[in-house]
């Protein structure tokens, strides 16, 4: 997009939580269903006291207000979320493309009941290495472990 006014900034602890846990619930609700609203808030306040704080998370913000971001755990993509009336716009690909200049290769987990994340990162180039029936919880939702190399 010619003269796009998306910014990606380092996560900032002071400002990001409250912001950051709504697009990752609002992205989430709409991403995985499956999970359960009950169960997609207990997850929230993880994402807020513990995940956001402990990773290195950059942020998109469209005319200062964070729209999307993706935070890592070394090369693996702990989390990628956007705003859910932002996705398709290229955000989720710019915030991949800082984290591959970053890291050279990174690798993530996701749901492959998750299709339009699937596809998302096949198209991006991730390859599947692996598979397996249970998710981080224990829970029967089948994850797709991912790589991407520069």
């Amino acid at each position: 997009m010619k003269n796009d006014p998306l910014v990606i900034r380092p996560f900032d602890k002071a400002t990001d939580i409250a912001p950051l846990s709504a697009v990752w619930f609002d992205a989430s609700l709409a991403a995985h269903p499956f999970l359960g609203r009950a169960r997609l808030l207990e997850q929230r306040k993880l994402i807020e006291d513990l995940y956001l704080p402990s990773s290195e998370t950059w942020v998109a913000c469209r005319h200062d207000t964070p729209v999307g971001f993706i935070s890592l755990l070394d090369g693996f993509i702990g989390g990628l979320f956007v705003s859910p009336g932002c996705q398709g716009q290229g955000i989720g690909r710019r915030l991949v493309d800082r984290a591959l200049t970053l890291k050279g290769t990174l690798s993530l987990d996701v749901y492959t009941r998750n299709e339009q994340a699937c596809a998302f990162y096949t198209a991006l180039g991730f390859r599947e290495l692996s598979r397996r029936p249970t998710d981080d919880n224990g829970l029967p939702f089948e994850l797709a472990h991912m790589q991407l190399v520069s």
